[in-house]
């Protein structure tokens, strides 16, 4: 009978050590995943803070400033006036589209020839100008569009007054919630992380209490967990790093225009930053989650 309750001990014991160490390595699992994938969104809105102006840039440069043409302008005065516009500071590009041209772009857009229902081409020569970003907005749009139609062969001048006016009144709250939506990912990653850190120094806070007991400093107890943690931090962050690396090359390769990746310095010093953030939030959460069971008194330490 001795003996098979030494084997049921040894058994139980067994089975506990493995029920823990299974415990301990799920928990450093979510500390890793945690750390990850907070770490991984932060990179993405630095990402998109960097760029902004860039992100910007290129949306405010996708507005066409339509310059339509009286009828029976000479074909010499059209090309007059493109060759000026391209010649301007404000002028990103200009492109001449004739009628013929417009009509057939409308044809292929709606999937039916609709001058066979009104009998002619009711479009005219235009020239489509592409402005510089810093000309898009309400004031200098309508400046250039006044100046335009001083020219007795020009018609009209057209652009979406709603769409240069809801760009320009949004990219300032863009930026700031930017920085806000940032701020309140490093809180949560702080959470989150600080919070799977505890659990792993809780399962070893009787380890800890007894080392204390036998006078250990707190500064010697401490140690281990802070390097184990930083370990984990760095292995986060690396992997967030390869998620940011993976989605700003993915972006660049689909969306050449923004050149996300073209100023590689800040690139480096976002990765950079997304490695030092993961270690000083592990190093911060394991010091004050291993202060918390330092300070416990023995009666305390199984609640």
């Amino acid at each position: 009978m001795l003996f098979l309750h030494l084997i049921a001990n040894i058994f139980m014991s067994t089975s506990f050590e493995k029920f823990q160490k299974r415990r301990l390595i799920s928990s450093y699992f979510s500390v890793v995943i945690s750390i990850t994938l907070v770490l991984f969104l932060l990179g993405i809105v630095g990402l998109l803070i960097i760029n902004a102006q860039k992100v910007e840039k290129h949306f405010k440069e996708q507005i066409a400033l339509s310059i339509d043409f009286k009828a029976n302008v000479k074909d010499a005065e059209m090309k007059q006036l493109q060759k000026s516009l391209q010649l301007a500071d404000y002028v990103k590009s200009a492109h001449f589209v004739s009628k013929e041209e417009a009509a057939e772009m409308a044809k292929k857009e709606n999937g039916e020839d609709f001058m066979d229902f009104i009998g002619y081409n009711p479009f005219q020569n235009s020239i489509d100008v592409y402005v510089n970003s810093e000309y898009v907005t309400l004031n200098k749009l309508e400046e250039i569009k006044t100046n335009l139609l001083k020219k007795n062969y020009v018609d009209d001048v057209r652009y979406d007054v709603d769409i240069v006016s809801l760009m320009n009144k949004n990219v300032k709250k863009i930026s700031f919630w930017g920085i806000v939506i940032s701020a309140i990912f490093t809180i949560i990653a702080m959470l989150l992380i600080n919070s799977s850190i505890r659990l792993t120094i809780y399962s070893k806070r009787f380890i800890i209490k007894t080392m204390q007991m036998v006078g250990a400093t707190k500064r010697f107890i401490r140690r281990p967990f802070i390097w184990r943690s930083i370990k984990l931090g760095v292995l986060g962050s690396v992997l967030a790093v390869l998620g940011l690396i993976t989605v700003a090359y993915y972006l660049d390769k689909n969306f050449p225009e923004l050149s996300l990746l073209n100023n590689n310095l800040f690139f480096i010093l976002l990765c950079l930053g997304v490695l030092i953030l993961g270690i000083l939030i592990t190093w911060v959460s394991t010091f004050f989650a291993t202060q918390r069971f330092l300070n416990l008194k023995t009666d305390d330490i199984h609640y």
